[in-house]
C-alpha cells in the first residue's frame, strides 16, 4: 500500500485555514479519488492524501499519459501533436525574449520524452534537460536523439549556471516544493529568467467543469495553482513574476478531456465552446487563463 500523504498546512504559505472543496477522480490510471483543499490564505489548491515521492511511480503507468509515452493513438492525442509543433517554436521564442538572449544555457526540468529539447539544441541552445521516468528517457532517445539525465542530479548540479529554466506543467508534480524553488533560484544567473507553465484552476474552464476538470488530473498534480499562490510561492524564496503569459490552446484540450471524464463520452461541439469562452474571459487578462506560463527573475 501506498504511503500517503495528508497535509496540515498549506504547502506554499503554511496557512492551516484550507477546508476541502472538491473530490477528484484518477481518470487516467488507478479510478481513485482524492481530496483537493484550497487554502484561504494564499488560495493555493492541493491534493490531499497523495502518494508520496517513493509510491507515485505507478500513477504514472499508462498508454495514456502523454508526456511520458510521446503516444497519439486517440484523436485527443493525435491533435496534441498536432497543436505541438506550433508551441513548440512559440515557447522558443518566449525564451529568446524573456531572456534577450537567441543562444544560452538551458535547464529543461521534467523534459518528458525530448520533443522541447531537441527544439532548443537544433537553435543553438546549449540544453541540460532533467527527466525522473526511465521509460519518458528511452523514448527521448529513441524518437528525438535525446539524451536526457534522471532528475537525480539536480541538486548536484552548479549554482548560477543557467540563463533559462523551463519547467512545462512540472511545478505541480513535485513533492519538495520549498526546495525546489530554492534550488531553481541557486541554478539561475543574476539575470536569468525562470518560465513556470502550470493550469489555473481559477479559470473558467475549472470552474465549469468543477471536479471533472482534466487540469486536476489527480494524484499526479499535487498542487493546483492560482496566480496569486505563485506568486506568494516566488517571492517566499526572494523571486518575483515579471510577466504572465497565457496558453491559450490548453484550455480547448483540458475541456476536451473534461468533456469525457464527465460525461462518459466527448462532446466535441460544448467542449470547443467552453474552450473558446474560457479564453475570452482570458482575453483582457492573462491571469484567467486556463494554464498560465509565469516569466519569473531574481
Amino acid at each position: 500500500m501506498a504511503n500517503t500523504i495528508h497535509y496540515n498546512h498549506c504547502p506554499v504559505c503554511g496557512s492551516s485555514d484550507f477546508k476541502n472543496e472538491w473530490q477528484a477522480k484518477d481518470h487516467t490510471v488507478s479510478g481513485e479519488s482524492f481530496p483537493i483543499a484550497v487554502c484561504r490564505s494564499c488560495t493555493l489548491a492541493f491534493t490531499q492524501d497523495v502518494p508520496d515521492a517513493a509510491s507515485i511511480g505507478p500513477y504514472y503507468k499508462s498508454e495514456n499519459y502523454i508526456s511520458h509515452s510521446n503516444t497519439a493513438k486517440g484523436v485527443v492525442n493525435s491533435i496534441y501533436h498536432a497543436v505541438r509543433k506550433r508551441t513548440l517554436a512559440r515557447k522558443r521564442k518566449l525564451l529568446s525574449a524573456g531572456t534577450g538572449l537567441q543562444q544560452g544555457s538551458l535547464l529543461d526540468v521534467g523534459s518528458g520524452t525530448g520533443a522541447f529539447v531537441q527544439d532548443m539544441q537544433q537553435h543553438g541552445w546549449t540544453v541540460t534537460g532533467l527527466e525522473p521516468d526511465a521509460d519518458a528517457r528511452n523514448v527521448a532517445k529513441q524518437d528525438y536523439n535525446v539524451s536526457l539525465q534522471d532528475i537525480s542530479v539536480f541538486y548536484q548540479l552548479p549554482a548560477s549556471s543557467f540563463d533559462a529554466i523551463t519547467l512545462w506543467h512540472v511545478m505541480e508534480h513535485v513533492h519538495e516544493l520549498q526546495a525546489y524553488v530554492q534550488q531553481l533560484k541557486n541554478l539561475l544567473k543574476d539575470n536569468g529568467r525562470l518560465f513556470i507553465a502550470v493550469p489555473n484552476y481559477t479559470s473558467y474552464d475549472a470552474k465549469w467543469y468543477q471536479e471533472y476538470w482534466a487540469a486536476f488530473d489527480v494524484p499526479r498534480h499535487l498542487y493546483h495553482f492560482s496566480p496569486r499562490s505563485m506568486r506568494t510561492l516566488m517571492e517566499k524564496h526572494g523571486l518575483k513574476v515579471i510577466q504572465y503569459k497565457p496558453m491559450w490552446y490548453d484550455s480547448f484540450y483540458i475541456a476536451l478531456l473534461s468533456s469525457k471524464y464527465k460525461n462518459g463520452r466527448t462532446n466535441w461541439f460544448a467542449a470547443a465552446w467552453n474552450g473558446l469562452i474560457s479564453n475570452l474571459n482570458a482575453l483582457f487578462n492573462v491571469q484567467r487563463c486556463s494554464s498560465v506560463i509565469y516569466v519569473i527573475g531574481k
